[in-house]
């Protein structure tokens, strides 16, 4: 039985606890990839839905595979593992694992369900997703594009391949709720729907391996670029950009001080060093009274507080994360987190490893502001002293940096095989 309780409240108060709605980045700009429930100004309580636009939540198979010899402008060439070769079968064997919700402990919970597709592959409605039996997970949904090429996973970067990452969120009690590996097969196994598909994709059916190889197979070619920002800077066409995002541009190279942490070189441009760094906010966190109660957004004018003590029910806390101290307990590691990549920023909000910034101007002003100082933030965290104009530039150029092909990998996405199909 669970130990949160819900109540209905105002929508003036579901605001008082900040998991975000972040229908507002961009929206007129960047617009929403795919049909679906659209929820541009879902922040309004005169927002109307248009449901019956879910009927047609329809899409197109992709040549995803394409994305290994014709690289997207502005990005390196994607390393894959001698070990596990990217092929088409392997791909559309992720694909449909990527998407099925019986992999949860009780077929209510897929990868997809925190990664969608049309919200940047992360999830823009919640500070932080809502797993199994709707237990609340600890950090923000980082976006999947483009972590072929990340060393490092998760915020706190405790895992190194992609085909070792997929178990956690499987095992995890608050994400899919698994209790072991050995359940996890036997699940599969005893689905009608797979056993051809892991015979044509390793010759064998599944076990840890090849679970894990299928879903790092579909994850690494979920690659974005040749954005208008690439065509600009690396295909050389002056126009593709209009003049405030060049001078973002040299903002973010030079007053912000952005590309020491978020890398641009002559070639391409992975826009993250793969570092970790303290900027305050798990600092800001941790000092904070603990919240025995928060707020989650439903719908326009309707919340529900959630009460509960959230380290009995997910085994940890929102309030007391330390980041990569977790997984080094080096001292000078509290609180650092992993650098995220900016492409499609724009369509990734809310932003932070705990999603409390809802805004491309929210984080703009946090970094202005010098960060939360604390006695082991990152040196480079300190003010800028940004003018709001050169701020709206800077916003401009993070604009620019969404990927020509965000849309065909959604319709791909929405063309996925769900469940028996």
């Amino acid at each position: 039985m669970s130990l949160i309780r819900y109540r209905r409240i105002s929508i003036r108060r579901a605001w008082a606890w900040p998991l975000l709605v972040a229908a507002t980045i961009a929206a007129a700009d960047e617009g929403k990839h795919g049909p679906g429930d659209v929820r541009d100004g879902y922040e309004r309580a005169d927002y109307k839905t248009d449901s019956s636009s879910l009927q047609s939540r329809r899409g197109s198979a992709t040549d995803l595979l394409n994305v290994l010899s014709n690289v997207p402008l502005g990005l390196p060439a994607i390393p894959v593992p001698d070990d596990n070769p990217v092929t088409a079968v392997k791909v559309q064997l992720g694909r449909k694992l990527f998407f099925d919700r019986r992999l949860s402990a009780n077929n209510t919970v897929s990868c997809a369900m925190c990664h969608i597709a049309e919200q940047g592959f992360s999830q823009n409605e919640l500070r932080i997703p809502v797993g199994i039996e709707g237990k609340s997970v600890r950090r923000n949904a980082p976006t999947i594009y483009n972590t072929a090429y990340l060393e490092r996973l998760f915020h706190d970067g405790r895992e190194t391949s992609l085909e070792n990452q997929v178990w956690a969120p499987l095992l995890a009690s608050n994400e899919m709720g698994n209790v072991s590996i050995g359940a996890v097969i036997e699940r599969i196994e005893s689905l009608d729907d797979y056993g051809e598909r892991f015979a044509k994709a390793f010759g064998r059916g599944p076990d840890m391996q090849t679970i894990g190889m299928a879903l790092a197979s579909y994850e690494r070619v979920l690659v974005s670029a040749d954005s208008p920002f690439d065509r600009w800077y690396y295909g050389k066409q002056e126009s593709a950009v209009d003049a405030s995002a060049k001078r973002g541009f040299e903002i973010f190279r030079g007053k912000g001080r952005c590309s020491a942490c978020h890398t641009v070189t002559q070639d391409s441009a992975l826009f993250t060093d793969g570092q970790f760094h303290n900027t305050g906010i798990g600092y800001r966190a941790t000092m904070r009274p603990v919240d025995t109660e928060f707020d989650v957004l439903l719908a326009p004018g309707q919340a529900t507080r959630v009460e509960s003590d959230l380290a009995r029910t997910t085994g940890a806390t929102n309030f007391r994360d330390l980041g990569r101290y977790e997984v080094t307990m080096l001292p000078e590691d509290r609180w650092r987190y992993r650098t995220p990549t900016l492409r499609n920023v724009a369509l990734t909000a809310p932003y932070m490893h705990d999603g409390s910034l809802a805004t491309l101007r929210d984080v703009l002003e946090f970094y202005n502001l010098g960060g939360v100082p604390n006695e082991v933030l990152d040196p480079m965290i300190t003010p800028l002293g940004l003018s709001d104009a050169e701020i709206e530039d800077l916003i401009a150029f993070l604009r620019s940096l969404t990927g020509s092909n965000v849309g065909s990998l959604v319709s791909d996405a929405h063309a996925a095989p769900i469940g028996g199909s």
